[in-house]
């Protein structure tokens, strides 16, 4: 029985993943605002659309707990207002919750700082039967850390490796990490929500005229603004560099909520597809313990049924 809108999400998927080995340059290769063919009139199918992809996490999850044998990372990144925390939310709504691990990093600790870069992260990767997601990753450390070099210097790192090449360096240990990872069963699937900067400005409007918004910003967020040109960059390199075969990434249009989360829905459960987890069979001697309980349960005195009172 075919499932409904599994076509049409991984049709979608598509168009947003970033090719291995291309050159992306930002913002003129993804469109922030782009909806596909959906318009200004297509709420309903819209909402149907995401509704299939909840439905179908919800299946698939199921799956690959009961396989545990893979598990799924999902790494979010993306600028102040992007849209991460309200995608987890909705995307992951219909999931069972002890299933998933949700884990957002922030400044890293004076502990952290003094092990390697990759080491608060190797900490939180989900289990076997597990749906791991990075609010943040990895990708910070040639993100924010390109952005701002001076954050370099609490790491501790022996002077030979501080040359301008460490970028290069990164790209290729995490391409190595990733990879050992897939060949441990850890699918790793990336989701760059590309917000614009005119869409950025609203929302940072919004949660300053919001009293509810309000805890959601703070003036450092204006101040790092203010490097969006140095941003692109970074993650345009990130992207050129990073996406590979095994650990995709994936550039979800995010001026648009509505469609950002059916994107982010579309690309987790292609990832989920490709890992086709399967319901374990029974070996004849579970059939025959099975059997055997069944018998039991059946077998057991039901209470008598109280009867009617005469008339």
């Amino acid at each position: 029985m075919a499932q409904p809108g599994l076509k049409r999400l991984r049709q979608l998927t598509a168009q947003f993943r970033v090719k291995p080995g291309a050159k992306v340059t930002l913002p003129k290769d993804f469109d922030p605002g782009f909806t596909a063919d959906f318009g200004k009139d297509d709420a309903d199918k819209a909402q149907a659309l995401l509704e299939q992809g909840v439905a179908l996490l919800t299946e698939y999850q199921d799956r690959l707990a009961a396989q545990d044998t893979h598990a799924l990372l999902v790494v979010l990144q993306g600028l102040d207002a992007a849209g991460k925390d309200s995608t987890i939310k909705h995307v992951m709504s219909g999931v069972n919750p002890q299933w998933v691990d949700v884990h957002p990093f922030k400044v890293p600790s004076e502990e952290e700082l003094n092990h390697d870069y990759l080491w608060r992260y190797e900490q939180k990767l989900p289990r076997r039967g597990m749906i791991g997601i990075f609010n943040r990753s990895h990708y910070e450390e040639v993100l924010v850390v390109r952005v701002h070099p001076e954050l370099l210097e609490a790491q501790h790192l022996p002077p030979e490796h501080r040359e301008p090449g460490i970028w290069n360096q990164r790209f290729a240990a995490i391409n190595a990490w990733e990879q050992y990872l897939h060949e441990n069963g850890i699918q790793v699937v990336k989701l760059f929500l590309n917000v614009s900067r005119d869409e950025q400005r609203r929302r940072f409007l919004a949660r300053i005229d919001k009293p509810e918004k309000n805890w959601k910003f703070t003036a450092a967020d204006v101040r790092e603004r203010g490097y969006w040109d140095q941003y692109q960059k970074a993650y345009a390199d990130v992207l050129s560099h990073t996406s590979t075969e095994s650990a995709p990434w994936y550039v979800i249009p995010a001026d648009h909520k509505w469609f950002e989360r059916i994107a982010a829905a579309a690309v987790i459960v292609d990832a989920l597809v490709r890992i086709d987890p399967r319901y374990l069979k029974t070996t004849p001697q579970q059939r025959k313990e099975l059997e055997l309980a069944r018998r039991e349960l059946l077998a057991e005195v039901q209470p008598a049924k109280p009867r009617k009172p005469k008339a």
